[in-house]
């Protein structure tokens, strides 16, 4: 199994401590945390995105240039791109540009996202959040691999023999679906035949099993062979300690406080409270054994080959605390019983403040 680390980016008051962030500090946060992944050889690092508080992420491609510039092997996830509101010739102008900067090492996770605030900021509605994903999704894809593209639509002006610029530096950007709540998401992945990213955050296990068997029969109808599907999951967030006890007990005020806030609410998650998410969700909050059991229970239903995982909210201490535990007593065992070989390419070392390939 391969991991990556991720953040949303939220920053609220730390419930324990009662410690606050500035903007420029959480920042510098995002920056310390892709370089402790590095160092610790998680394989990827990823910025989601949201635009709205309690998140700072509204520029994830601004963000991860700053993390490419940060780093030199790791690669770099949007945990997703918002493509159902974003203009798809800004998208592959600014991702094909972070594409050259980090010599190679962009993957994009699209979706629709589940934040409602950002459609009346981008001119659609919630109900049309579907087809605008599948129209500017279409559009990208020409505008990656054609020249001279002459295209119309709905959801932005006509093009007329357009080449963005920067061509991207891989052929092709790796492309992943980010799928959460609806068959429509995977229907498109399948159609495309690439690789699924389950959210896995806020619901029981058989609702993301749903979804991923319908992406593996939809791969199959669409010519591709289901048993070369590609699948990655989140899990939402880690606490790890000697005993799951003392795990929960150092967690709680963080679970409480999250779930506390309007984004979470929005979720309507069927969870009562953090033991009925222990026992029926996938939060991995516990003793190093209990996680790995727990992760190996869901990759027994989802077949995935990436896991990631998220320590926002944490301290900074408990941050570092967390992903060196992780590192050092969960992921050795899971690589071991979960081959996978999703990013077995190597990239080069860095040539100056950015990677280059040579």
């Amino acid at each position: 199994m391969k991991f990556a680390l991720f953040s949303l980016m939220s920053n609220l008051p730390n419930p324990v401590t009662g410690e606050s962030l500035t903007t420029q500090q959480k920042f510098a946060n995002v920056l310390q945390q892709a370089r402790l992944a590095e160092e610790l050889g998680f394989d990827a690092y990823g910025v989601g995105e949201r635009h709205g508080a309690p998140f700072l992420s509204s520029s994830p491609p601004v963000v991860l240039t700053a993390v490419a510039a940060a780093t030199s092997t790791i690669r770099l996830l949007t945990t997703v791109t918002v493509l159902s509101v974003l203009d798809p010739v800004r998208v592959a102008e600014d991702y094909a540009t972070l594409d050259h900067l980090s010599g190679g090492r962009l993957e994009l996770i699209i979706g629709k996202g589940n934040d409602p605030r950002h459609y009346p900021l981008f001119g659609i509605t919630e109900e049309e959040q579907w087809a605008s994903l599948a129209e500017r999704y279409s559009l990208l894809k020409r505008l990656w691999t054609e020249e001279n593209v002459t295209w119309q639509g709905h959801y932005r002006p006509p093009l007329e023999n357009v080449t963005t610029q920067p061509r991207p530096y891989q052929q092709p950007i790796p492309i992943w679906h980010g799928s959460a709540s609806s068959t429509i998401s995977t229907e498109l992945a399948a159609k495309y035949g690439e690789p699924l990213f389950s959210s896995n955050t806020f619901h029981p296990q058989a609702k993301y099993k749903a979804l991923i068997d319908h992406y593996r029969e939809r791969l199959a109808y669409y010519g591709h062979d289901p048993a070369q599907a590609v699948i990655g999951a989140g899990a939402g967030s880690l606490y790890l300690a000697d005993t799951t006890e003392e795990a929960i007990r150092r967690y709680r005020p963080y679970y409480n406080a999250f779930h506390a806030t309007a984004s979470a609410q929005h979720n309507q998650s069927p969870f009562k409270d953090l033991e009925d998410n222990l026992e029926n969700g996938p939060i991995l909050v516990g003793s190093p054994d209990r996680v790995i059991e727990k992760i190996l229970n869901y990759h027994k239903a989802y077949g995935h080959q990436v896991l990631s995982i998220s320590v926002d909210g944490l301290t900074e201490m408990e941050q570092r605390e967390q992903v060196e535990r992780f590192a050092r007593e969960v992921a050795p065992v899971l690589r071991r019983e979960i081959p996978s070989a999703v990013w077995s390419r190597k990239v080069s070392q860095p040539q100056g403040p950015f990677v280059l390939q040579a």
